[in-house]
């Protein structure tokens, strides 16, 4: 995510174009603070995140505007732990919002009609299901569960929400939640910021909708012709951590890297010209050059949806939302998240900086912003705040979040002048290779940079707050 604003502590940097990159960046703000307990479900010993190798399988149908979506999912899974699994929870991110809805209004995202367990009701207000499996599952064995689904667009302009005729359906979709070492991860939704963290899976989603409706979507799309005046929307989508799309009457174009990426982009009518022109240029030269330092973009295909409203910007495997002016959008940065936070993954409640600071490090870096002393300018509000604290805690110090967005790539500008441009360079590099549809946290990040370097690095990370 991009903030939409930006205090007054920020990185030092010049010009009109990087002043309104910075002032799309910061969104709404909101959210609950606690962490689930033990008491969520039974605790398992320590092993690898778990279900995982899962592969969704999708069908849904959308009603004349695409504010409604109905239809059939399943996802079948694999247990890594060394204990059976007894249960699995969908997190149903699209309720975080409106909770457990109203007598009259239900929440805009609701299953019924469960097959292969037994579910209990919601959770950790209407974001949680637990379905119990009907036999453990024992370790590398796979099974299946599948729902229906409805999905009502609410109608609010955000990450799953609307603006005029355009429909965005991120965090839409039912997923599988993880289970860790930490035990299962059933944190609150937060609109500060995201709460999300899933496991790299396999999406085929079928989207049935009218054919005055452009679906951009993750994954490699195609559309074929529906019943009459609709159009069948087929995405496939590998290793991503979610699945996201947008609908509405969309102008479109398409680009090309000069490394093969197709860039869809799609936008509203009054979206400025000159902002959807910049994002489009930004994008296809991100790509290019992350591609480099990162490793090669994997997935072939990404869409940008622009409209003039939406604020700031939310990344998706594969698909990004960018309010857009005349002076383009946060597109550099939602396209770093292409790397950091989607194919090396976090747990972004727990360590919301290991996505946020890396994505704006990398969009620092594009624009050249001048890094020298600005941890001079880094004011930290209590001497409990640290740049690897939770979501817990920006959520009770929401004016202090934009500190991840400054105060973190500050710091990782700050360790390559420690480390050296060149060594610098080869951590993240391999950092990512590491972790290449994995899951990385703090504690990987820091022992691989101390192993790269002769020098400790304990006073490094104590002066930057990294814990």
């Amino acid at each position: 995510m991009s903030p939409s604003a930006v205090s007054s502590v920020s990185l030092s940097c010049s010009g009109r174009r990087l002043l309104v990159v910075l002032m799309v960046l910061l969104g709404a703000v909101g959210a609950g603070e606690r962490r689930a307990d033990a008491s969520a479900g039974p605790r398992m010993s320590r092993a690898a995140a778990t279900p995982d190798r899962a592969r969704y399988d999708v069908s849904l149908r959308s009603d004349a505007d695409g504010s409604h979506w109905t239809g059939r999912q399943r996802v079948s899974f694999r247990n890594a732990s060394g204990q059976p699994l007894r249960e699995v929870y969908l997190r149903l991110w699209g309720n975080g919002e409106d909770k457990c809805g109203t007598p009259g209004a239900p929440s805009p995202v609701v299953v019924s009609h469960v097959r292969g367990g037994a579910p209990a009701r919601p959770a950790v207000d209407c974001t949680a299901l637990r379905i119990a499996l009907p036999k453990p599952l024992a370790r590398g064995e796979r099974t299946s569960v599948s729902f229906d689904v409805s999905l009502t667009v609410p109608g609010r302009n955000a990450r799953f929400g609307r603006e005029n005729a355009y429909r965005f359906l991120g965090n839409a979709l039912p997923v599988l939640a993880v289970h860790d070492a930490k035990g299962w991860h059933l944190d609150p939704y937060v609109a500060l910021g995201e709460s999300f963290y899933s496991l790299a899976s396999d999406f085929r989603v079928r989207l049935d909708h009218p054919s005055a409706l452009r679906v951009p979507a993750t994954g490699h799309t195609r559309a074929h012709p529906g019943g009459p005046h609709r159009t069948v929307t087929i995405s496939v989508a590998q290793q991503v951590r979610d699945f996201a799309w947008a609908a509405g009457p969309f102008r479109t174009a398409t680009d090309t890297t000069p490394g093969g990426v197709r860039v869809r982009s799609y936008w509203s009518p009054d979206t400025p010209a000159a902002g959807v022109r910049l994002n489009r240029t930004d994008a296809v030269a991100a790509i290019e050059r992350f591609g480099r330092e990162f490793g090669r973009y994997p997935y072939g295909e990404i869409d940008l949806v622009m409209t003039s409203g939406f604020g700031g910007g939310m990344e998706y495997p594969g698909l990004v939302l960018l309010g857009t002016t005349e002076e383009g959008g946060a597109a550099v940065h939602e396209v770093a998240h292409q790397w950091w936070y989607g194919i090396v993954g976090n747990d972004e409640y727990g360590s919301p900086w290991l996505d946020e600071s890396f994505a704006q490090y990398a969009n620092a870096r594009f624009y050249g912003w001048d890094t020298r002393d600005c941890w001079s300018d880094v004011y930290w509000p209590d001497d409990g705040a640290a740049l690897t604290s939770l979501m817990a805690y920006w959520s009770r110090h929401p004016g202090q979040y934009h500190l991840v967005y400054t105060a973190g790539p500050c710091a990782l500008a700050d360790l390559r002048r420690a480390l050296g441009d060149d060594t610098m360079a080869r951590l993240l590099k391999r950092y990512a290779r590491d972790h290449w549809y994995g899951v990385s946290t703090t504690a990987d990040f820091k022992r691989l940079a101390q192993s790269m370097t002769d020098d400790d690095l304990g006073p490094f990370w104590e002066t930057h707050r990294i814990g």
